[in-house]
């Protein structure tokens, strides 16, 4: 049986937030402990300067009554009492406070040994085996011969303006001081108990604050479970402005796209039923009053099947067609023709439809010159649905104007006819599928509400667009706006 280890993204938010503020908590631990280390080290080095300087000047002070360094075969003067002397001397103030005795008062060779410091401990013994004295040919009087571990450090030693000498010592590789080590190993512990109660703190506030971000996240899980069932009213409060908020705004603004779409959908299917089963119902009763005898079967009867079959033929047409843009395969066969003669010819062609509805139509622009890159038939069947889309609502003499202007980037065409006019608040809805101002959807003033629809489909096609207004002229204008290259 495999075992399988599954984490969530609580646990996952907490292990990274603990292991990121290890790091810095590790990272802050190992650079105080080497910055301490090395101010450790620059103290030591600071005081034993110091003893070295001290060293030096009772050296100096000794060689001029000496004349020579005779007197470090005294007893009282010798090497290793001198060095102990300036070891356990502590600087203050007065670089000439320790006693020379009876030598440097001039009565002999033997110093007041009450006056001498006591012996050093134990523990100050390194600092004697560091030190090196060199005469002024730097042939080395006392201290360990080399090599040394490193370069030493050397004080030049003079006496009446002249170099008797130098005065050296070799640097530690380690913290040799008990009592340094002793509180560099106090300041390590305090450090490492610090870095503890850090991580301790950093393991309690993590978990909350995972597990805070974990309710948010888990809150828009779930909203997108019940988006997913089908429940496209669901909402998440956006409390903050940080990603997850942002995510909020956009899962609320998702939800509602899907339910303003599940709502033309709801409304599109209705639409379609209904627009399919007017003219199946007329030609059920129609078919069914020829069979029960009630209406004869002549030419009137076959003339009123025909239309409502060329009806319903149109309308499956029209949807197939804007189901074919929906989904892009509506096909499009590009080519530069020209916009000002297809425009002014399908015009031309219109006008005997608008004079048998008394209605004139007026075209305003060039017949030709105006190159573009489209679909003729395509075009042709935009021109055509504008015109139709007059023909059916404009009222009985009134009138259409075209007018084409030609710009530097693109044409505008723009259809302007006469009352009856569209309520400013239908404007926008008007390029909507299956819509028709008219509440009561009276077949014999307008179509099925598709031809728009259409027409938008197929500028966006061309990377134009197209808008309604209201007209001038009291009734509807469609401007048309279309780049030269398609």
């Amino acid at each position: 049986m495999r075992l399988s280890l599954r984490l969530g993204i609580r646990y996952r938010l907490f292990i990274a937030f603990f292991a990121a503020t290890c790091c810095v908590i590790i990272s802050m631990f190992v650079i105080t402990r080497i910055s301490f280390e090395r101010g450790a080290f620059r103290y030591i080095k600071g005081i034993e300067k110091e003893r070295l300087e001290e060293l030096a000047r009772n050296l100096e002070e000794l060689y001029a009554v000496k004349g020579n360094w005779s007197f470090l075969q005294d007893e009282a003067t010798s090497w290793s009492i001198l060095v102990n002397d300036a070891e356990d001397s502590r600087p203050r103030g007065d670089h000439h406070h320790r006693p020379r005795g009876k030598l440097l008062e001039g009565h002999g060779p033997e110093l007041d040994m009450e006056l001498l410091p006591p012996p050093p401990p134990r523990h100050h013994h390194d600092f004697a085996q560091r030190v090196l004295l060199l005469d002024g040919k730097n042939a080395q009087l006392r201290g360990q011969p080399g090599p040394w571990r490193t370069e030493p450090y050397l004080l030049p030693l003079t006496a009446g303006g002249k170099n008797i000498g130098s005065l050296g010592l070799v640097p530690p590789k380690f913290l040799n001081d008990l009592r340094i080590r002793h509180f560099v190993s106090e300041q390590h512990r305090t450090l490492f108990l610090t870095a503890m109660c850090l991580a301790a703190g950093a393991a309690l506030l993590s978990l909350p604050l995972a597990g805070r971000m974990v309710r948010r996240i888990m809150t828009l899980a779930k909203a997108t479970n019940r988006l997913a069932s089908g429940e496209y009213g669901t909402r998440v409060p956006a409390e903050s402005w940080d990603e997850l908020g942002q995510l909020a705004r956009d899962f609320n603004r998702l939800a509602q796209t899907l339910e303003s779409n599940e709502q033309l959908r709801r409304r599109w299917v209705a639409d379609i039923s209904h627009e399919l089963r007017t003219p199946l119902s007329v030609l059920r009763g129609e078919i069914e009053a020829v069979q029960d005898g009630v209406r004869p079967l002549n030419a009137q009867t076959m003339e009123v099947l025909h239309n409502e079959i060329l009806h319903l033929g149109r309308l499956v047409e029209d949807l197939y067609e804007l189901s074919l843009a929906d989904i892009g395969a509506l096909h499009y066969r590009k080519r530069e023709l020209d916009w000002a003669a297809l425009v002014a010819q399908t015009m031309e062609s219109a006008r005997e439809q608008f004079r048998q509805k008394t209605l004139a139509l007026q075209y305003i622009g060039p017949t030709s010159g105006l190159p573009l890159w489209g679909d003729g038939e395509r075009l042709r069947q935009l021109l055509a649905n504008l015109l139709q889309n007059t023909l059916r609502y404009t009222d009985a003499g009134g009138r259409l104007e075209v007018r084409l202007v030609a710009g530097k980037e693109q044409y505008r065409l723009v259809f302007a006819d006469s009352a009856p006019g569209v309520p400013a608040a239908s404007l926008e809805r008007l390029f909507d599928r299956l819509y028709r101002v008219e509440g009561s959807r009276n077949r014999a003033r307008g179509g099925a509400g598709l031809g728009l629809a259409l027409c938008k489909s197929i500028v966006e096609a061309h990377g134009g667009s197209i808008s309604a207004s209201a007209a001038a002229l009291g009734g509807l204008q469609i401007t048309i706006e279309l780049p030269i290259n398609g």
